[in-house]
């Protein structure tokens, strides 16, 4: 574990998106420097999308070499693949289809009309294909992402692993299907806590009013199957990124000093 969770508090979730951005930008550059190639894992919800947008309006976003950056995602609704629900679906919009990825690449979970029985039968697919581009310095089944993004519940649920569900509960399997989630739509796709736990970096988003209390839940040290983002951190690093409507709640011993 990387120690204490780090906080930078922006002013409003327009200023946290883009300094969010900028900062991707700069891990995805420096990783590239270092080993030629990138991986980050991209989170859904309003959060997710807003630092993507950001990212496809940021001049600074030539910087990185599309076509070297791996990407996964956290979780997607398992539905099929042409619904807008769908965080890969949004994403696309929000960024990938201006950017020069290559589509090898770019590693959508599967869609519920893929071919799979199950989202069981999804997830064991999608832990195939990340055991496949683990290397053997990664030391496990998933590659050691370089960032991986994660937006906080209301509930303090991140990707689709919701309080007291038993995914949460999952310490073997690195991706799992999710039934019954208290939020629709109700069958999903996740990455787990041992995969979660596997990237170097893992930065959790917060923004909005609605989101103070999850924060301030998860940041006060209960388990992770009460607070699931309380058990999401980096190996190198834990960075939570919020906007002050969401660090509202915060006790102000939590608050770093260069909070912007």
């Amino acid at each position: 574990m990387s120690g204490t969770p780090q906080l930078v508090v922006h002013r409003d979730k327009e200023l946290m998106a883009q300094a969010a951005a900028a900062r991707l930008i700069t891990k995805i550059v420096d990783a590239q420097a270092a080993r030629g190639t990138a991986s980050v894992v991209l989170t859904g919800g309003r959060n997710g999308n807003g630092l993507l947008a950001a990212l496809a309006s940021s001049p600074a976003r030539d910087a990185v070499d599309w076509s070297r950056l791996d990407l996964w995602w956290g979780d997607e609704r398992f539905v099929p693949a042409a619904d807008p629900e769908r965080n890969y679906t949004q994403a696309r919009e929000a960024l990938l289809d201006a950017v020069p990825l290559d589509p090898a690449r770019v590693h959508a979970m599967p869609a519920s009309d893929a071919g799979y029985e199950d989202a069981d039968s999804a997830a064991a697919a999608y832990a195939a294909e990340l055991a496949a581009a683990a290397a053997p310095e990664d030391h496990g089944p998933v590659p050691s992402f370089d960032v991986l993004m994660l937006g906080v519940g209301p509930d303090t649920h991140v990707a689709s692993l919701f309080p007291e569900h038993p995914a949460v509960r999952e310490t073997q399997r690195t991706v799992v299907g999710v039934h019954g989630a208290p939020k629709p739509p109700p069958t999903r796709v996740s990455l787990t806590l041992p995969a979660i736990r596997a990237a170097r970096e893992v930065w959790l988003l917060a923004a909005g009013e609605d989101k103070a209390k999850a924060a301030a839940l998860a940041l006060s040290g209960p388990g992770e199957i009460q607070a699931p983002a309380s058990g999401a951190y980096g190996r190198a690093r834990t960075l939570w990124l919020l906007d002050a409507a969401a660090a509202s709640e915060l006790p102000r011993s939590l608050y770093p000093p260069s909070s912007a």
